[in-house]
């Protein structure tokens, strides 16, 4: 939806190939209504819901523009609502190793014209022998417990408690690190156990993804941290580094990028 998006495009699909990641999740990943379907290959891996992919998906764009570069992902891509009229907004899983992935709904609305309709992405893979079960999702703000963002990851506390393998939770949580009492201390003091990437990480470099108004957040004055990695207190964080935020790499998003490196 961006006016430049082939050049965001070429910007992380060149940072993507140099640094080989293991597990990217993306969020706000659109493609026109009306546009025309992609033919995808074996890297693509279709939920049991699957959306059709168009030809103009951001996820799709980016996987071809990674492939001329030698750099092959497995990736999928779920639909959350539809977007500014003429958008069909999703999330996105992109793995280097082969992944199972699965689509669930999340928010008490199922209505695609309902901008509070949400699923999550789920992924199974295995890294170095290791059962990783990640998610990329992109949550409602704070109401409460029982509504939006509340009710959002209680629905994720049930699917993963089923889970066997170590969690990577990523994505634009809407809630900032600073907000007593909402949705950052859900996360932290859920039965999950999990451990926010940016305060486990030995060395980190810049910490906020929001610096400014953006949509969704008008009236915001000041620096947020609302983009997160949380991960199973297994892993040892050694590096947190916000990308993506005009100093080592150029703004792509409203939003900055943030990149985990574990052990």
């Amino acid at each position: 939806m961006e006016e430049q998006d082939q050049q965001q495009i070429d910007v992380l699909a060149n940072q993507i190939a140099e640094e080989e990641y293991d597990l990217i999740g993306l969020q706000e990943v659109n493609q026109l209504l009306a546009s025309p379907l992609a033919k995808v290959d074996t890297y693509f891996q279709p939920t049991s819901n699957q959306q059709a992919i168009h030809q103009d998906n951001f996820l799709f764009c980016l996987t071809e523009r990674l492939k001329k570069l030698g750099c092959h992902y497995y990736w999928s891509w779920t639909y959350n609502h539809i977007g500014y009229d003429i958008y069909h907004e999703g999330i996105g899983l992109l793995s280097k190793t082969p992944i199972k992935t699965a689509s669930y709904l999340i928010s008490k609305s199922s209505d695609p014209t309902d901008y509070h309709t949400r699923r999550f992405m789920l992924g199974e893979t295995f890294i170095e022998g290791q059962k990783i079960v990640a998610i990329s999702s992109h949550f409602s703000w704070w109401h409460s417990v029982d509504e939006a963002f509340g009710y959002e990851w209680r629905m994720i506390e049930e699917v993963l408690s089923e889970k066997q393998g170590t969690l990577i939770v990523m994505g634009d949580f809407n809630n900032d690190a600073k907000k007593a009492a909402e949705g950052y201390d859900l996360v932290c003091k859920s039965s999950l156990a999990l451990q926010d990437a940016f305060i486990a990480a030995r060395n980190k470099t810049g910490e906020y993804t929001v610096e400014k108004s953006i949509d969704g957040w008008d009236e915001n004055a000041e620096r947020l941290r609302i983009d997160y990695i949380f991960t199973s207190k297994n892993f040892e964080i050694e590096s947190y580094r916000v990308v993506f935020d005009g100093k080592k790499e150029s703004v792509i998003s409203d939003h900055y990028g943030v990149m985990v490196v574990m052990s």
